[in-house]
C-alpha cells in the first residue's frame, strides 16, 4: 500500500469511525459516553492501518498531527459530538491527548526513528491499541456495570472497569507480542499480563483524561525497556 493511498484510507477510516457512531447514537440512543469510547477504539485501530501503510515516519505522522488538529476543533465547537464528552469539561482534553500519544510513539517506534534506531511499529501499537482497546471498554462497562466503586487521588473507578480495562489491554498486547515481537505462546502471555496489569494501574491513577498520554507512552516505552532498544 502506498504512502498516499494510506493518508487517503487514514481519514476515510476516522471519519467513517466518527459517521457511524453518530448512526448509531440516533438508531440504538447509545449514551455520548458510549459513543465517545466506540470511537475510541475504532480510531486506535488506525495503528494497524499505519503499520501497513507508511514507510516512513514521516509519513505516518501526517494523519496523527491531522487528527491533532481535528480533535482539537472539535473539543473547543463540539463539532462532531459523538467523540466528545457532554458537558464539555475544560480541564480535560483527552481526545486530544490520545492522536499527541499517535505522534509521540510514531516518532519513537516506527522503522526508521530518528530517536531509537532499532524501534518496529508493533511496539508503538502496544500502548495504543492498549489504550484504544483497554481504556475503551473499562468505560463502557464501567458505566454500564460498575457497581464496586474505588477512587484514586480524586478520580472515581470501578473494579468491573479495571478488569475490562486489564482483559481488554491484555488481547491486543499478546496479539502483537505474538505477531510482531515473534515471541512464543508462553512468553508472550507472561509479558502480555505484566503490561496490561501495568496498564490497568496508570488508567487507574490517571486523573483529566491524562491517561490518553500516559497508558500508551509508558507501556510502550516499557517494553522498550524490556527488549534494550
Amino acid at each position: 500500500m502506498g504512502n498516499i493511498w494510506g493518508l487517503i484510507l487514514s481519514l476515510v477510516l476516522v471519519f467513517g469511525i466518527i459517521l457511524l457512531s453518530q448512526l448509531l447514537v440516533k438508531l440504538f440512543h447509545l449514551t455520548k459516553e458510549e459513543s465517545r469510547k466506540l470511537v475510541h477504539i475504532g480510531v486506535s485501530n488506525w495503528w494497524l492501518v499505519a503499520m501497513l501503510a507508511f514507510d516512513s515516519w514521516q509519513w505516518a505522522i501526517i494523519p496523527a498531527v491531522i487528527f491533532i488538529v481535528l480533535n482539537l476543533i472539535s473539543w473547543y465547537t463540539g463539532a462532531f459530538s459523538a467523540m466528545e464528552r457532554q458537558p464539555r469539561n475544560p480541564h480535560n482534553l483527552g481526545t486530544v491527548y490520545f492522536p499527541i500519544s499517535l505522534s509521540i510513539l510514531v516518532i519513537l517506534t516506527w522503522h526508521d526513528s530518528p530517536v531509537f534506531a532499532e524501534a518496529a511499529p508493533y511496539i508503538g501499537g502496544l500502548g495504543i491499541l492498549a489504550m484504544g482497546y483497554g481504556d475503551g471498554l473499562a468505560a463502557l462497562v464501567g458505566t454500564r456495570s460498575g457497581r464496586r466503586k474505588y477512587n484514586i487521588l480524586g478520580t472515581t473507578k470501578s473494579l468491573e472497569g479495571s478488569l475490562a480495562m486489564f482483559i481488554g489491554s491484555l488481547v491486543p498486547i499478546f496479539i502483537l507480542l505474538m505477531l510482531g515481537a515473534q515471541l512464543g505462546f508462553l512468553p508472550a502471555l507472561a509479558y502480555a499480563v505484566a503490561l496490561a496489569t501495568l496498564a490497568t494501574l496508570v488508567e487507574a491513577i490517571t486523573p483529566w483524561g491524562l491517561d490518553n498520554l500516559t497508558v500508551p507512552l509508558i507501556i510502550s516505552l516499557a517494553w522498550i525497556v524490556v527488549v534494550g532498544i
